[in-house]
C-alpha cells in the first residue's frame, strides 16, 4: 500500500556521460544537453536576426521570437522534441545558467547608464519621462482589473496591479539606443531627447520593479514586505557610499593604453556575485545587486572598457540566449484561445501603445516640440526589450502572472518593439541640414590663398603616425588659418552592448559628433590629434563617428559636406607587413572607401601608408621628405599635382613632378588608334595650362623640380617610375588620362586605387614609399570611374589574397 502512494520522481541528471559507445545518451546528462540547447538557440536566433536585418529590427526581436519558437508555442508542440531537448529535469540547470548570464548582463546594462547624465537631464526630457511612466502605469492598473475579472482570477491583487503597471510603463533603454543608432537619429534633437527620457524611465522602472517584488512576497504579514523594502534601500545606500570609492581607486591604477590588472577585474566580478547574493537574500532578486554595481562603476578611463571586454562576449554570446529560451518555454501562445482572450490581447496592446505614445506626445507638445518630433518620441518611448521580459518572468515565477496573461504580455512586448522602427522611418524624415553650395570642393583652385579644409579618417592607432605626418606637410605656408583639419575616428557600431557604451564614453550622443574645446575625450587616438594641434600651427578638430560598416560612408560624406572640406583622406584597407608586402586589415574597410569615392561631395585621397615619416610624428623642423608626383593627364592627375604643389610650400619638402609623354616614334601607331574621349583637346589644354603654372613655380621655387619622360609602352613606363622608388611619397591620380596609361588600364585588382595605384602597391614594385591616390571632385563622375568601382566587387578575392 505504501508503494501505491509513492510518487516516482525522476533521478537528478549527472553532469557528463560515458559516451555513446558505452550505451549512454548524451541528452540524458546535464553538460552535453546544455551544449545542445545553447547551440540550438544560437543558430536559430542568429538566423532570425539575419532574416530581420532588412527590416532594421533590433536583435532582441529575433531572440524573443527564437525563444518562443523553441517553446510549446511552436516546436514544443512535438512532445518528443520537447522531452528530448528540454526535459523537465533539465530546466533547473537551464534556469540557473540563464540567470547567471543575466546577472552579468545586467551589470553591463548598469554600465550603460551614467548617473552624471541623469543629473544633467533637462526639464523637457524629465517631463517626457514622467509622462511616459505615469500614464501607462495608471492604464496598466486599469487593465489589471479587467484581466483579474476574466483570465487572472484569484491572483494577489496588490502585486498584480504593480506588475501590470510596470510592464506597460517600461522603455528599453539599450534597445532604444540601438534603434536610434541604426536610424542615425542620435545626432538629432529627437534622439538626444529620447535617450535622456529613456534613461530616467529605465531607473524608475527598476525602482518600481523592486517595489513589485517586495510586495509579491509569499509572507503572511505586510511587515515582511516593509522589511524587504527597507533592507533593499539600505543595500543601495551602502553601495553608493562604498562602491564608487573602491572602483575609483581601482580605475586610478589602470593607466590608459596599459592592460588592466587581472586582480581588479577578478575582484569586480566577485563583487557582482556577492551583490547578487545579498539582494537575493534580501528578497529583491539577484539581478538588482549586479545592476546597482554596474551603475556605480566610473565610466571614464580604461577600467569600464576592460570589464566589458572580459564579460561581454561570453555572457551575451552563450549564457544570455538561454534566458530567452527559458522565457520561451514559459510562453504558450496556444493558451490564448477564444474571442475573449484575443480581445484581451488587443486591449493590452492598445492600452500599452496609447499610454506611452499619447502621454509622451501630449507632454512633448506642451514643451513646444514640433508635432512630427513629438509623435516620433512617442513611438520611440514605446520600445520594449529584455527588461520587459525580466519583469514578466519574475511575475510568472512568483505566481503573479498565469500562463495566459504571461503569453499576452510577451506578444505585447514583441508587437510594440517591432512597430517602432518602421513607424519612426515613415513618420520622422528630418530635413537634411541646409548646406549652401560651397565653391572650394577641390585642391585645384584659382585662389590658393583661401583656407584649405581636409577631413582625415582613421580606424585605429596604426593609421595615426602617417596621417599626422601627412597633415604636417599639408599645412603649406605658415598661417594658422591656412589649413583646417577634421580628424574623424571611424568606430564600428556592432551588435555588442559596448557599442552603446562607446557613445557614452564619447560624452555626447551623436553620429558623428564634433568635440568642442571644453570637452575632454578620454579616447587616446583623439588625444593624439589634439596634442598635435596644440604643438603645431594647424587647426585640428577631432571627431568620432560610430556607425555600422555598411553605412559608415554616409557619416563621412555628410560630415565632409557640413564642414565644406576640399578633400577627404581615407586609409587604405591594407597595412604593410615586416617584409614590406601589404596585408588586408579588414575587407569591409575597402567597401567604405569605394562608397565614399562614389558619393563624396569633394575630392578624395586614399593613403597607402608604408610608414610615412616612421612610426611617430615628425616635428616641423625635422621634416625632410621627397615627394614624387606622377603626371599623365586629366582631372585626377591635376588634383594630385595641385596637392603636391601645396605641400611643397613646407620648407622640409622637395617635390619632383614627372610628366610622361608618348615617344614620337610610336605616337602614330597602334596607340593613336585607341585614343578616346580621354584625350580630347580641351582636356589637353587644361593640362598644358596647369603644367605651365607648375613650370613657372619650379623656376622660382627650388623645392619643386619638373621633369619630362618619354616612354614607348607600359613596361617602359613602369621602369621609369622605378627610378623614383626611393622617395617618401608618391602622388598619383586615380583615373589618369591620355595615351600613356591606356596600356596600364588592362588590370586593376583594387579599382579604388586605379591603374597606377595598383602598380605602385603591387608586390612586384619594390619601394618603401607611401602612395596617395587622388580623385578630383566632379559633379558627375565619369561612367568609366563609376563602373570600375562597381565591377571591382567581383575582384575582392583577388585584391585580398596577397
Amino acid at each position: 500500500m505504501a508503494s501505491n502512494g509513492t510518487m516516482n520522481c525522476p533521478s537528478p541528471m549527472k553532469a557528463t556521460s560515458n559516451g555513446v559507445f558505452q550505451g549512454d545518451n548524451p541528452l540524458d546528462f546535464a553538460l552535453p544537453l546544455a551544449i545542445v540547447q545553447i547551440c540550438l538557440v544560437l543558430v536559430l536566433t542568429r538566423g532570425l536576426a539575419y532574416l530581420l536585418r532588412p527590416l532594421r529590427q533590433p536583435r532582441v526581436i529575433a531572440e524573443i521570437v527564437g525563444g518562443v519558437l523553441l517553446g510549446p508555442s511552436a516546436l514544443g508542440r512535438n512532445q518528443k522534441y520537447l522531452h528530448a531537448i528540454f526535459p523537465p529535469r533539465s530546466l533547473t540547470v537551464l534556469d540557473t545558467l540563464a540567470n547567471f548570464g543575466l546577472l552579468f548582463f545586467l551589470f553591463l546594462v548598469g554600465l550603460e547608464l551614467d548617473p552624471k547624465s541623469l543629473r544633467r537631464t533637462g526639464k523637457k526630457a524629465l517631463s517626457i519621462a514622467l509622462a511616459g511612466i505615469s500614464l501607462p502605469f495608471a492604464l496598466g492598473i486599469g487593465t489589471s482589473f479587467v484581466l483579474r475579472a476574466t483570465i487572472s482570477q484569484g491572483v494577489n491583487q496588490g502585486p498584480f496591479l504593480i506588475f501590470m503597471g510596470v510592464a506597460l510603463s517600461i522603455t528599453a533603454f539599450p534597445v532604444l539606443a540601438r534603434i536610434l543608432a541604426e536610424l542615425k537619429l542620435l545626432t538629432t534633437d529627437v534622439g538626444q531627447m529620447a535617450m535622456s527620457a529613456a534613461a530616467v524611465n529605465d531607473v524608475a522602472a527598476w525602482i518600481l520593479l523592486a517595489l513589485a517584488i517586495a510586495l509579491s512576497g509569499v509572507g503572511r504579514s505586510p511587515i515582511i514586505s516593509l522589511w524587504v523594502l527597507l533592507c533593499g534601500t539600505g543595500f543601495v545606500l551602502l553601495c553608493i557610499l562604498i562602491a564608487p570609492r573602491i572602483f575609483k581607486w581601482m580605475a586610478r591604477r589602470c593607466s590608459e593604453g596599459e592592460p588592466v590588472d587581472e586582480k581588479y577585474v577578478c575582484a569586480t566580478l566577485a563583487a557582482i556575485l556577492a551583490a547578487g547574493f545579498l539582494t537575493d537574500m534580501i528578497g529583491i532578486h539577484a539581478l538588482f545587486g549586479a545592476f546597482v554595481l554596474g551603475v556605480l562603476v566610473p565610466k571614464d578611463g580604461p577600467f569600464a572598457g576592460a570589464l566589458v571586454e572580459k564579460v561581454e562576449d561570453l555572457v551575451s554570446g552563450l549564457f544570455l540566449p538561454l534566458y530567452f529560451v527559458s522565457s520561451g518555454l514559459k510562453t504558450n501562445v496556444a493558451t490564448i484561445q477564444g474571442a475573449q482572450s484575443w480581445g484581451l490581447l488587443v486591449l493590452v496592446i492598445v492600452t500599452a501603445c496609447f499610454g506611452k505614445i499619447v502621454g509622451t506626445i501630449v507632454v512633448s507638445l506642451l514643451c513646444k516640440l514640433p508635432v512630427q518630433e513629438a509623435v516620433t518620441i512617442g513611438f520611440l518611448m514605446n520600445t520594449k526589450g529584455l527588461v520587459e521580459l525580466i519583469v514578466l518572468n519574475i511575475g510568472k515565477d512568483r505566481g503573479v502572472l498565469n500562463d495566459q496573461t504571461f503569453a499576452i504580455m510577451v506578444l505585447m512586448a514583441l508587437f510594440t518593439t517591432f512597430i517602432t522602427t518602421p513607424i519612426v522611418i515613415s513618420v520622422y524624415k528630418p530635413a537634411k541640414l541646409a548646406v549652401t553650395a560651397y565653391k572650394h570642393r577641390t585642391i585645384e583652385r584659382k585662389n590658393t590663398s583661401k583656407q584649405l579644409r581636409i577631413l582625415t579618417c582613421f580606424h585605429s592607432s596604426r593609421n595615426i603616425p602617417g596621417m599626422l605626418n601627412l597633415i604636417e606637410v599639408s599645412r603649406g605656408i605658415e598661417k594658422r588659418e591656412g589649413l583646417r583639419v577634421y580628424a574623424m575616428h571611424l568606430m564600428e557600431l556592432s551588435e555588442r552592448s559596448s557599442a552603446i557604451l562607446m557613445v557614452h564614453k564619447a560624452k555626447k550622443n551623436g553620429l558623428p559628433f564634433w568635440n568642442t574645446e571644453q570637452v575632454q575625450d578620454s579616447n587616446q587616438i583623439v588625444v593624439a590629434f589634439e596634442t598635435f594641434s596644440n604643438l603645431s600651427k594647424v587647426s585640428i578638430r577631432p571627431t568620432t563617428a560610430i556607425s555600422p560598416m555598411n553605412s559608415m560612408h554616409e557619416d563621412i560624406v555628410a560630415s565632409a559636406e557640413r564642414k565644406r572640406v576640399a578633400m577627404i583622406i581615407l586609409p587604405f584597407h591594407k597595412h604593410p607587413r615586416l617584409d614590406g608586402h601589404l596585408e588586408t586589415t579588414r575587407t569591409d574597410l575597402r567597401h567604405v572607401n569605394r562608397r565614399v569615392l562614389q558619393h563624396a561631395p569633394c575630392s578624395v585621397g586614399i593613403l597607402v601608408d608604408r610608414g610615412l615619416g616612421g612610426s611617430s610624428h615628425v616635428s616641423s623642423s625635422n621634416v625632410d621628405f621627397s615627394v614624387t608626383a606622377l603626371f599623365f593627364g586629366g582631372h585626377d592627375d591635376r588634383e594630385a599635382l595641385a596637392y603636391g604643389v601645396r605641400i611643397a610650400e613646407h620648407p622640409g619638402i622637395s617635390l619632383v613632378v614627372v610628366r610622361f609623354i608618348v615617344d614620337p616614334e610610336v605616337n602614330g601607331t597602334s596607340v593613336k588608334v585607341e585614343i578616346n574621349e580621354k584625350t580630347i583637346p580641351e582636356a589637353q589644354s587644361d593640362d598644358e595650362e596647369f603644367l605651365a603654372d607648375v613650370k613657372q613655380k619650379s623656376s622660382i621655387d627650388g623645392s619643386i623640380k619638373y621633369e619630362e619622360r618619354m616612354v614607348k609602352d607600359a613596361r617602359g613606363t613602369i621602369e621609369a617610375i622605378r627610378e623614383y622608388n626611393l622617395c617618401n611619397l608618391f602622388l598619383v591620380g586615380r583615373m589618369p588620362e591620355g595615351q600613356v596609361v591606356i596600356a596600364l588600364d588592362k588590370k586593376s585588382d583594387c579599382p579604388e586605387l586605379g591603374s597606377l595605384g595598383n602598380v605602385l602597391t603591387s608586390p612586384e614594385f619594390s619601394t618603401t614609399a607611401s602612395v596617395l591616390v587622388v580623385q578630383q571632385y566632379r559633379s558627375q563622375l565619369p561612367q568609366e570611374s563609376l563602373s570600375s568601382l562597381k565591377e571591382g566587387e567581383s575582384s575582392d578575392a583577388d585584391c585580398d589574397s596577397e
